[in-house]
């Protein structure tokens, strides 16, 4: 079987971002490979054309094009040309994209077209409560509703698109993200820093991160000690219009609270898991995912994690068996649970094994691999 991704993200160095999106397809490419399957990713909006294999990956850098009009337009059908003469040299057999803003709108393809639900515009703003650019919505929908088939990360995911977009429900198949669990491996679960809160993700309002500086000045409140540790990229903040959301949260905390707060920024994945590791409990209070490969990550290096209780996450966590799940407005509540986990050594050790054995379950690679080959072949035989 020969497969295609079209991507505007993609992790390595040559390019310019990379981040869940980009993650996920990466996890699913080399377990594909793993298994024979032929995997060719195209990502677009790139400085150069180039194409390199990487990991057994071949890659196709595809540069960025300004047109005189409605570049919106002929761009896509430049990234559409470029991707049928490989689909053609190459006989790939299926391709797949991703939902946000319906990048693959106008665009025909010689192979069928799957479209996996990381999360549109559409989802987001609903999810939000905020208004969609018509423009944006009808990019996205133009795009779904001439893909042959749907995959979404959760059920969750897939009922919210379904019901935004008016799709064919049997269209959908919900297959949830992976890790190669090899490189998740926690060899010290019982060595962490105590009392040290970790966040990783974007630093923007949808996260929940506003509520969380709230959060963690009740927990200092009552352990001194406490320590947050931030890790993601600052954003601007689309209700206010500031240019730094981490600034927004700097307001909010006490004055202790800003004291035992380290933001790190954006740093290299490697330390990133490190971080994890020494993580007394991870917390994710979310108002907007599809999954949160953050959460599952945790879960795999037998992290305690604090969650948002929207949706999604109830497919992630089971409420105080796996993880714990709060949702993220009530402040009180998720800084009770993370308390907890501060005063009980034992129960942070009993959780986090039940969460690797979660992530074993339901997000092994390895395991949604099969899964993922098995649906691609039933549309190709279509």
């Amino acid at each position: 079987m020969k497969v295609g991704f079209i991507t505007s993200e993609y992790p390595h160095a040559k390019i310019k971002h990379a981040a869940g999106i980009g993650t996920s397809i990466k996890n699913l490419a080399k377990a594909l490979v793993d298994k024979g399957i032929d995997v060719t990713v195209f990502v677009y909006h790139q400085n150069k054309n180039e194409v390199f294999i990487d990991e057994n990956v071949e890659i196709h850098l595809i540069k960025t094009k300004r047109f005189r009009v409605a570049t919106w337009f002929f761009y896509r059908k430049h990234i559409q040309n470029y991707v049928n003469n490989v689909v053609k040299k190459k006989d790939i057999q299926v391709l797949e994209a991703p939902d946000w803003t319906g990048i693959t709108a106008f665009m025909k393809f010689r192979s069928p077209l799957v479209i996996r639900f990381h999360g549109s515009d559409a989802y987001f703003c609903k999810l939000e409560k905020r208004k969609q650019k018509f423009k944006n919505f009808i990019f996205e929908k133009s795009a779904l509703k001439m893909a042959k088939a749907y995959v979404a990360p959760t059920a969750y995911a897939g009922r919210e698109t379904q019901e935004i977009f008016g799709l064919d429900n049997d269209k959908i198949k919900t297959i949830h993200y992976g890790l190669q669990l090899k490189y998740f491996v926690n060899e010290n679960p019982h060595d962490y820093d105590e009392n040290t809160v970790l966040y990783i993700g974007t630093i923007i309002r949808k996260k929940g991160v506003l509520e969380l500086a709230e959060v963690f000045n009740r927990v200092v409140e009552s352990n001194p000690d406490a320590k947050l540790i931030l890790i993601g990229s600052d954003t601007s903040d689309i209700k206010t219009g500031s240019a730094s959301t981490y600034s927004l949260m700097e307001n909010l905390f006490s004055e202790r609270a800003k004291e035992q707060c380290r933001y790190l920024g954006k740093i290299p994945y490697v330390e990133v898991q490190k971080h994890i590791k020494k993580a007394h409990v991870c917390t994710f209070p979310s108002f907007a995912e599809t999954l949160g490969m953050v959460t599952i990550e945790s879960m795999a290096l037998q992290k305690p994690v604090v969650n948002t209780s929207i949706g999604w996450a109830q497919e992630l966590i089971d409420d105080e068996v796996n993880g714990f799940l709060v949702h993220p407005s009530k402040v009180n509540d998720y800084a009770n649970r993370i308390l907890e986990l501060f005063d009980d050594k034992n129960k942070c050790i009993k959780i986090g094994e039940a969460a690797r054995k979660k992530v074993e379950k339901l997000f092994d690679i390895e395991k949604n691999a099969d899964i993922n080959i098995e649906y691609y072949k039933s549309i190709i035989e279509k």
